[in-house]
């Protein structure tokens, strides 16, 4: 089947808004391809033997990330396995905030909270390339994710992970702390494939979606260097919540808001 006809069944048998996109990326692994190369006719007849397990997993639901192995984020190429949660253009927001607070020459101290595959950490120390990070998980299998990503991505000298629940065993401060926590409440209704297909431990935090952040705010006065800040990743409809914990420990704080203009992050400084 020729790649324009194998493009057109792959869509129909996906469906759904992205449908067109997914099967465009499919068809290019089956040919060993680029998305790019497949757009532009440099693709030879597909192997549907290649191509149809790879529509049928999409088609039940399985995020396109873990098809591939493989996430785009911050213009960096990530590996992405079933062990984390797929990097979202949304969560860009966070690294946005942290550049307005700090000079890219600045020689930073970072903490990623949560840090799963690594893309918040290591895109910030490809920002500020004289910057030092350190990367956090509960998880062995997300942090060896994020190490090999850390060294595709060329930053691993400057990169430490370490398996700690949350603060646990930190024993330093930071001049900034960035974390996409988990956030979503336990009855949530999720688009297609997240509940059944991403780590549940990285989704949900609690009845309300808010327990990660009653259990981070009021430890970040002591991780903080003075003149730091901590940009917290955060559900459209959590702003007054996460703003109201973080206030009633003294700290200031601001909404930051992603491409679309819904509430995205909550950025904390010291008073």
């Amino acid at each position: 089947m020729k790649a324009v006809e194998a493009i057109r069944w792959a869509a129909g048998e996906i469906g759904g808004e992205t449908g067109r996109l997914d099967a465009e990326l499919l068809v290019a692994t089956a040919l060993g391809l680029t998305r790019e190369d497949v757009l532009l006719g440099r693709g030879e007849d597909v192997n549907m033997e290649r191509l149809v397990p790879l529509v049928k997993r999409r088609a039940s639901g399985e995020p396109v990330a873990y098809i591939l192995g493989r996430q785009e984020f911050w213009s960096l190429d990530f590996i992405v396995t079933p062990d984390v949660l797929v990097p979202r253009g949304d969560t860009e927001t966070l690294l946005d905030a942290a550049l307005k607070c700090f000079d890219k020459n600045a020689a930073l101290r970072i903490l990623d909270l949560g840090t799963g595959s690594g893309v918040l950490l290591i895109a910030a120390l490809r920002e500020w390339p004289r910057a030092r990070g350190v990367g956090t998980d509960i998880s062995g299998s997300a942090l060896r994710v994020a190490s090999r990503n850390a060294e595709r991505l060329g930053v691993a000298a400057r990169a430490e992970f370490c398996r700690a629940d949350w603060f646990d065993g930190i024993n330093d401060r930071f001049d900034l702390i960035l974390s996409n926590p988990p956030y979503i409440a336990a009855d949530e209704v999720l688009g297609p494939g997240v509940r059944e297909f991403e780590p549940h431990g990285a989704l949900f935090s609690g009845d309300d979606g808010l327990d990660v952040y009653r259990h981070i705010i009021p430890e970040l006065h002591s991780f903080m260097r003075p003149g730091g800040c901590t940009i917290l990743e955060i559900g459209y409809r959590q702003a007054a919540e996460v703003t109201a914990l973080g206030t009633s420990h003294g700290l200031m704080a601001q909404t930051r808001y992603d491409l679309a203009g819904r509430a995205r992050a909550i950025e904390f400084h010291t008073a």
